[in-house]
């Protein structure tokens, strides 16, 4: 199994900036895909950003040029940092990855889910 551990998360003022990190554990054999979603009351979960194994990075219209993912595949963290804050951006954002575990001498992979940080911005 393979937990997934997010930080970070807190309130500021519109304007401001958040750095969230995302720590996995457990019996990983790789991680793949990493991702940063988000959920804001009576709405869906919606992709924020996601980054490959090989750093490429894909993100949201809504994020582009305000927030910035990265990873570090040694220690397998994720980080988004997040700038010039909206109220918009209040949500629950939760941590992605794609992972393999070797099980009886065969990999399987699954997408597991942290439990999520509170971001909220104040206007």
């Amino acid at each position: 199994q393979v937990q997934l551990v997010e930080s970070g998360g807190g309130l500021v003022q519109a304007g401001g900036s958040l750095r969230l990190s995302c720590a996995a554990s457990g019996s990983i054999f790789s991680i793949h895909d990493m991702g940063w979603y988000r959920q804001a009351p009576g709405k869906q979960r919606e992709l924020v950003a996601a980054i490959t194994r090989g750093g490429t990075t894909n993100y949201a219209d809504s994020v582009k040029g305000r927030f910035t993912i990265s990873r570090d595949n040694a220690k397998n963290t994720m980080s988004l940092q997040m700038n010039s804050l909206k109220p918009e951006d209040t949500a629950v954002y939760y941590c992605k990855a794609v992972a393999s575990t070797k099980v009886d001498g065969r990999l399987i992979f699954d997408d597991y889910w942290g439990q999520g940080t509170q971001v909220t911005v104040s206007s």
